[in-house]
């Protein structure tokens, strides 16, 4: 999904159309969120710091991204 089908569906009435967009926002966020905390890491942030920046706690970004 690109950027103007997303905003169209996110303009429409239709609320199936309106929850794909919420679901593909999600996944986007979810592939950025991953991205940004792989790149911290390899800077030599701190599980705290992550968190930190994300609102989390440490033990629950290591939870999700520390495998």
């Amino acid at each position: 999904m690109d950027v103007t089908e997303l905003s169209e569906r996110i303009r429409s009435t239709d609320p199936a159309m309106g929850l794909r967009a919420v679901g593909a926002l999600h996944r986007l966020a979810e592939q950025v969120e991953a991205a940004s905390v792989a790149a911290a890491r390899e800077q030599g942030w701190t599980w705290e710091q992550i968190g930190d920046a994300l609102g989390m706690s440490r033990q629950s970004v290591h939870a999700k991204y520390g495998k």
